[in-house]
């Protein structure tokens, strides 16, 4: 379960056996989502406050590049 990045207390990283879409899960606390990389859809929410959802999907919007990168170089797709 490689983690990607963790920011502002948000730690984003994905399961070893993923599927598509391209996506990234993050964590904050005990909360947990699941956001599509390239859309910025909220997939999954279980606890992750709104504020923490906004950041997590800019935060996903600055770095995708390099989130799809390393989903591909893992995923060897």
């Amino acid at each position: 379960m490689p983690t990607i990045l963790f920011l502002f207390g948000l730690r984003f990283f994905f399961y070893s056996e993923e599927h598509l879409p391209i996506h990234i899960h993050v964590q904050i606390g005990d909360g947990r989502a699941k956001i599509d990389v390239i859309t910025g859809e909220i997939l999954d929410n279980k606890g992750v406050k709104p504020k923490d959802l906004k950041r997590a999907v800019e935060t996903i919007q600055l770095y995708q590049n390099e989130i799809i990168k390393a989903w591909i170089e893992y995923f060897d797709e």
